[in-house]
């Protein structure tokens, strides 16, 4: 058979499992939005999860695909071993195949069987698959069936057993989970293979006797209290990682010798004029890190190239920092090891592209935007490499001579702070000196700029990527609420921990944040891809839209649509401002100016001058006065004057705000209400249908500030209190006057207040005597306990109060209490112990008596406090204590 590239490896899996009634899927992004436990899919099931969890059903019962992963962070880690040998990568492909409550064991096994011995023609004697072997402790029983269906294709002697861990697989401490079958393949050479039985090797971390498929069947719902139930139906979750498999099929000992990367280290040898000798070792130094930077840069290249294509920026924190560690150990490889002492990596962007184009076509379509942002990532990096490279020889120079041979968590922190070297990126440089790295040191100090970071509350921009020098960033929305335009520029900022993407278009609809009202959102139509837009600002005038990523082509029209419901419920309370504004200056005088206020499409916040509380008359006065001009109808117009003869028409203008010769002006009945706006605004106030003032309060000395609302949310705002006043009323038993119903009520609540406190007095004082009778005398300590039924904590404390041991001598109470099912523990021990390295009332809650009664508490070291939910083991709980003492 003449040798599959990878393409055609991986087009044989999909048509294979197409030719099986499955949908191909394409990969979900790399780079994971909506899933705050992970980065990055790290995984081919990744996408499918809501499925296994029944949160969403499947419109497919079988699918297959190939999916982009990466395992750089948390407990897949692997990024210091990538490069240094010839199977580790940070980004790889999971091809795999789903069964969602469509077929199980039988036809996994049968095709899995089929498709690496059929069709890829793998030789059947060097195949190996494990089963689970059951739990005892689990109650799970081995894995009969699939047992039975591996027996119809491979000897049983090559059919082994597999313990939990590396065959039950499960998605999390609950959830969807069931046993897997592992299929291993022995790529030794014949010659090894009859000297050592390739079955005593399997799952024994052999880089030659590797596990090439895992087929989990997913048949049980693991339950919050640990326990396993069977699921109504069963699923067939599949991973075959697809560089082992192109290895294997190819006949290569590193995936670094196939098609999947000979591309990329052919390109760098050109580029470089630097040769990748594969067979090179560590003993044979300098060519060996040459051949590690070869490897390097053909694995990281990948994955810094579909990060970003997928949306996910270089940066500092986050899922970008991850990215940016990655670019930078590729560029310290090649600067370092193959003497390239500029921008690499970018050259390598159409090469990747090209490779994928077929499979993963989203970075075909932004070849130029992802080699631009690899480029500016490699040169900021470099600016700072060389220095940062002499600062770490100087270190090595003096530390290599110090007994630990260790650097300091300090000079590893100014590495990474003033120089951009990731802490990996300097462990690296020192095991390869020979050195250590004070890696709790380097924490300390992260953890101190982590601390001065919180108190800045600056924006981190980076540079702006300008697409049309001479584009005019027009805003056309007053008339038009979607227009055909195109982007103009594009950056990245972060700002409170949170990243996005800034976009400008050449004219947009959007209305930027100004004036205190709020950034309209909605959404960009590019080709058939929609991106949303989440807000809208000014900054030095040019409107710039949010988004949360970035579209696949920067070339395409853009088709820029606002979200007309906000939009007009956002008009609907910028119109009732201006009528608000007038009425406070009628009501109140002429002295009320506004001081600021925020317009959106929930309310109206509005600041102004006055300094005294506003009346409940005054209040009705200006709700009135407002609602009649909304019942009145009144056109608004709006037009553009001189500003000079705006203000001879008495147009109100704030104090500190810029305006222009020529100004827009908003009039809403001249006689009423004029003043000079750049906002958006309804036709007529009929529009507004009602307006309801919801607070009026002080923010600061002669300013008060009213909350308000109109429109639809005023209407919502009315129903919801008029629905709570007829609550109260029935609970109340509609009774005529509810003001006095209520009086009553709270004095009631009162009276019945003091009872409960006399009642818990007389309890704790009955309880106090019954625990002097049973006070036991231990080793030398007065020890008091006792259970007791339907009290809270609160009685506790009261109890252990009156009991009065604090000054004693060496005694210590244990206070137990049972209510509605659940646990309430109080210890206390007399102050002459709070010097005892035993005895710690705190220690004993958190590591003595909480896990016995499924809670937690803490408190002081001689008096300490515990709640739990399981009241069985109160007894347990004596005894433990008795222990101690």
């Amino acid at each position: 058979m003449t040798m599959l590239n990878s393409a055609e490896i991986r087009q044989t899996f999909l048509d294979f499992f197409k030719s099986k009634e499955h949908q191909i899927l394409p990969s979900a992004p790399i780079v994971i939005k909506n899933d705050p436990t992970l980065l990055f899919t790290n995984a081919g099931m990744n996408q499918f999860k809501d499925y296994f969890l029944g949160n969403k059903k499947s419109p497919y019962t079988r699918v297959a695909d190939t999916q982009k992963c990466l395992r750089v962070s948390g407990k897949h880690n692997d990024l210091e071993e990538v490069g240094v040998d010839t199977y580790h990568h940070t980004m790889f492909e999971m091809l795999g195949n789903w069964s969602f409550g469509d077929y199980f064991k039988k036809e996994a096994i049968a095709w899995s069987w089929e498709l690496l011995t059929e069709v890829y023609k793998i030789d059947k004697n060097k195949l190996y698959v494990t089963v689970f072997e059951g739990d005892e402790k689990e109650q799970l029983s081995k894995d009969e069936e699939a047992i039975y269906e591996w027996k119809n294709f491979i000897a049983e002697e090559r059919i082994l057993f597999g313990s939990k861990k590396d065959n039950f697989w499960e998605m999390g401490d609950t959830g969807p989970c069931g046993p897997c079958t592992e299929i291993h393949i022995d790529c030794r050479t014949e010659e090894e293979r009859i000297a050592v039985d390739g079955k005593t090797l399997v799952n024994k971390d052999h880089p030659q006797v590797i596990e090439i498929w895992n087929v989990v069947f997913i048949q049980f719902n693991r339950l919050k209290d640990g326990s396993l139930e069977p699921l109504p139906a069963k699923h067939v979750d599949t991973g075959m990682g697809f560089e082992r498999l192109v290895r294997v099929l190819q006949g290569k000992q590193s995936n670094y010798d196939t098609d999947v990367f000979t591309g990329t280290i052919a390109a760098t040898e050109k580029i470089t004029g630097k040769k990748y000798d594969a067979s090179s070792s560590a003993s044979t130094g300098g060519s060996w890190r040459e051949a590690v930077a070869f490897r390097v840069i053909a694995d990281h290249i990948r994955a810094i190239s579909f990060t970003i294509s997928d949306g996910q920026l270089p940066s500092n924190t986050g899922a970008g920092y991850v990215i940016r560690r990655i670019l930078r150990r590729a560029v310290r490889y090649y600067y370092s090891h193959l003497n390239y002492k500029q921008p690499l990596l970018f050259q390598f962007v159409t090469v990747i592209s090209k490779q994928f184009e077929n499979v993963f076509p989203e970075l075909e379509h932004q070849i130029d935007f992802v080699s631009k942002v690899i480029m500016e990532e490699e040169e900021g990096f470099l600016r700072t490499l060389e220095k940062g490279l002499k600062k770490i020889d100087e270190i090595i120079s003096v530390v290599s001579k110090q007994p630990g041979k260790r650097m300091n968590g300090t000079e590893v922190f100014e590495l990474y702070d003033t120089y951009g070297f990731p802490v990996d990126l300097t462990r690296l440089i020192a095991t390869e000196n020979n050195l250590t790295v004070d890696e709790e040191g380097f924490k300390k100090e992260m953890e101190q700029q982590k601390k001065r970071s919180r108190v800045a509350t600056a924006i981190d921009a980076e540079d702006w990527v300008v697409l049309d020098t001479f584009a005019l960033n027009e805003f056309v929305g007053y008339d038009s609420l979607e227009i055909k335009s195109k982007i103009v520029k594009y950056r990245k900022v972060k700002a409170k921990g949170k990243e996005a993407y800034q976009i400008v278009l050449e004219a947009s609809p959007f209305y930027a944040e100004s004036g205190g009202q709020v950034g309209d959102t909605g959404e960009f139509k590019i080709g058939d891809k929609t991106l949303q837009i989440f807000d809208t600002k000014k900054e030095n005038e040019l409107i710039i839209h949010f988004a949360d990523k970035l579209p696949d082509s920067f070339a395409e029209e853009v088709i820029a649509k606002v979200d007309t419901e906000r939009r007009k419920a956002i008009a609907v309370h910028h119109s009732a401002t201006h009528l608000l504004h007038a009425a406070l200056r009628k009501v109140l005088g002429t002295h009320v100016t506004q001081k600021g206020s925020l317009v959106s499409n929930e309310h109206l916040r509005f600041d102004f001058s006055h300094f005294a509380k506003l009346t409940a008359e005054e209040i009705a006065t200006v709700e009135a006065m407002v609602n009649e001009k909304i019942r009145e109808n009144i056109p608004v117009t709006i037009t553009k004057m001189p500003k000079e003869d705006a203000l001879k028409k008495g147009a109100m203008a704030l104090f500190g705000e810029k305006y222009g010769d020529v100004v827009r002006v908003v009039i809403i009945d001249p006689n009423y209400s004029v003043e000079l706006c750049g906002g958006t605004h309804v036709y007529n106030t009929g529009e507004l249908g009602f307006f309801k003032i919801k607070h009026e309060t002080a923010i600061a000395a002669g300013v008060r500030r009213i909350e308000a609302v109109s429109g639809k949310q005023a209407e919502e705002y009315v129903t919801v209190q008029f629905e709570t006043l007829h609550a109260i009323k029935e609970a109340l038993k509609s009774p005529k006057d509810i003001l006095k119903a209520i009086e009553k009520l709270q004095e009631d609540s009162k009276q019945f207040i003091k009872t409960t406190e006399e009642l818990k007095r007389q309890q704790s004082s009955g309880s106090v005597d019954r625990l002097i009778l049973k006070k036991e005398n231990i080793n030398g300590y007065g020890f008091y306990h006792d259970i007791i039924l339907n009290v809270d904590i609160d009685v506790l404390k009261l109890i252990a109060s009156e009991l009065e041991i604090k000054n004693a001598k060496k005694e210590i109470a244990l206070l137990l209490g049972k209510k509605d099912g659940k646990v309430s523990i109080v210890v206390a021990l007399s102050n002459d112990l709070k010097d005892s390295e035993k005895l710690d009332a705190n220690k004993i809650i958190k590591e003595h008596i909480a896990p016995l009664i499924k809670g937690g508490g803490g408190g002081q070291k001689t008096f300490a406090t515990a709640g739990g939910q399981d009241a069985s083991n109160l007894q347990q709980v004596i005894e433990k204590v008795k222990s101690l003492l």
